[in-house]
């Protein structure tokens, strides 16, 4: 190489660094909690946020909508009795609705667009790679997690096939906390099991080949495992849980991933929070942003998980962010704007 080309090369990538730096994150210290809906009957669980609008559905069936130009709340209740939402998505402004228990209803606004009967069925969490491709995750049936996947914008769902899954455990299953039991980045999906047996499914090809990765979570009681996961980007993952029936436990419940989930480490080692329903990225943070929700309170980590704060008390089971300084969160009797300082 000639020595003014070398030149002109090194010029241009020191000016390029000097141009575009990486973004740095400013550690949350605080937040301020202001409540959009307070309802003794709300019990919400699942949360989306597209454009300017926040959806919730709840536990009685009511489905919410708030629009943030105006602050107005609407709602609408679906026509089927004793119905349970847990899970939920936003795509290209259809509201899909998934329920749980026996049967499961899944609809693409007032569309019932699939409909599942069978003792074990118990839908969790609902997600898409895209404006067509979707999947929705339950409870085992007939030895393998139940997974459905919709290609063609969440009009019909098929459910795959146990001969390309992995066969579940004994005492395995998924738990419908928060609707954060999937977590998608490009192509490549992450589910987070629990039980007696808690593990993360994974699929490189949105959902048509699967593989299983034992974590070192805390596991081996029904009410144990991971409850929800985050991917900041296609290396840096975050799982949560814990016991909820021990919700002071703190011993392996946080676990994190650098490498796309193909190992896993436990981070906060018997430190606070214990039991967390939902773990969520701050965007922009360089991945060491992280907030953690649960009826025990709000916790953040500025470095990754390696340590949280207690910022609230306030208990809710499930929480997305809007930006990187403002979030909603949902959980029993409210729906609350969270604005990080």
């Amino acid at each position: 190489m000639k020595p003014t080309l070398f030149i002109s090369l090194f010029t241009l990538i020191v000016f390029s660094c000097m141009v575009s730096p990486d973004p740095k994150y400013t550690p949350i210290v605080s937040l301020k909690i202001h409540e959009v809906i307070k309802d003794s009957l709300l019990n919400i669980r699942a949360l989306e946020i597209e454009d300017n609008f926040v959806r919730a559905v709840s536990a009685i069936g009511d489905s919410y909508s708030v629009d943030l130009k105006t602050n107005k709340v609407y709602v609408n209740r679906v026509n089927i009795d004793t119905i349970n939402f847990r899970a939920s998505a936003i795509v290209n402004n259809h509201y899909f609705t998934l329920s749980i228990g026996d049967p499961a209803y899944l609809f693409k606004d007032t569309e019932l667009v699939y409909t599942e009967t069978h003792p074990n069925v118990f839908y969790d969490a609902l997600h898409f790679w895209n404006s067509m491709e979707g999947i929705a995750i339950g409870d085992p049936v007939d030895g393998c997690m139940s997974i459905l996947i919709t290609r063609n914008g969440g009009n019909s769902w098929d459910k795959v096939s146990c001969e390309v899954l992995p066969s579940s455990r004994e005492g395995e299953a998924a738990f419908a906390a928060s609707d954060t039991n999937i977590a998608i980045v490009d192509n490549h999906t992450w589910v987070v099991t629990g039980g007696l047996s808690s593990r993360i499914l994974v699929s490189h090809d949105k959902g048509v080949s699967w593989s299983a990765v034992d974590i070192p979570i805390v596991q081996g009681k029904e009410t144990t495992g991971a409850f929800s996961i985050d991917f900041y980007d296609s290396l840096n993952g975050f799982a949560i849980g814990g016991d909820y029936t021990n919700p002071k436990a703190m011993h392996s419940n946080k676990i994190r991933t650098s490498d796309g989930g193909i190992s896993w480490e436990v981070v906060a080692q018997d430190q606070s929070p214990g039991y967390r329903s939902c773990v969520q990225y701050i965007p922009n943070s360089n991945a060491k942003g992280l907030v953690a929700v649960g009826f025990r309170g709000i916790n953040v980590s500025n470095n990754a998980g390696e340590s949280w704060e207690l910022l609230s008390d306030e208990s809710y089971y499930t929480l997305r962010f809007l930006n990187d300084s403002i979030a909603y969160a949902a959980g029993k009797g409210k729906l609350s704007k969270i604005t990080l300082n």
